[in-house]
């Protein structure tokens, strides 16, 4: 992997972790009803998804995604449903108390639960690992060492943007607090458009 190459790399996956996704909404939405804190699980949950991901498209299924869509189709409605399912429930969640902390009934565990599968069945993401991550691998090579410095730099960033969003989301609380409801009717909102677009746009 020549070092263009890898700025390459860089410019690609940091567009992608501006560009708001799913992922990112329900960041934007925990943030604001359960605190920066909780992020930290759901964004862990992410990049653990990731990590599953880009290690089982190089070492194990690569060329399953490359020859059938069927797996493709399959992530795309697991993910659909789930993006129903957190759309329902950040809507009927209650926005956090600015100035007095609520304590969540979802555990931690939950919170990882939820940026797993909303990572693990993003069809951006199966959509990247399985065409775009591999070429920038030499696989005429030590590409061990080569898929552990691209992954890393994946996750890294990955994590840092998506903390990124949580606390930008804290601090636009500020300007939201007189209306609460009003971030999570968004929220809720965006992910049903972001799951009705990949119903119509990603065709396998």
């Amino acid at each position: 992997m020549l070092p263009l190459d890898f700025i390459l790399y860089l410019q690609i996956i940091i567009f992608l972790f501006i560009t708001p996704g799913s992922p990112r909404i329900v960041i934007i939405s925990y943030s604001m009803n359960y605190g920066v804190g909780r992020c930290v699980w759901s964004a862990l949950g992410d990049v653990s998804a990731n990590l599953v991901q880009a290690t089982l498209v190089i070492f194990v299924i690569g060329s399953f995604f490359s020859e059938s869509s069927i797996f493709l189709n399959i992530f795309k409605w697991i993910g659909i449903i789930y993006l129903l399912y957190l759309a329902y429930d950040i809507y009927k969640s209650r926005p956090k108390d600015i100035k007095n902390k609520i304590e969540s009934k979802k555990s931690n565990l939950s919170f990882f639960r939820d940026g797993f599968i909303v990572a693990g069945t993003s069809p951006k993401a199966w959509m990247f690992f399985p065409f775009i991550f591999p070429q920038f691998i030499d696989f005429s090579s030590n590409y061990l060492s080569q898929f552990i410095i691209l992954i890393t730099t994946y996750i890294v960033l990955d994590f840092l943007s998506l903390i990124g969003y949580a606390i930008l989301a804290q601090k636009l609380i500020i300007w939201i607090k007189a209306n609460p409801k009003t971030i999570n009717t968004i929220s809720a909102s965006v992910l049903v458009i972001i799951a009705l677009i990949i119903v119509v746009t990603q065709r396998y």
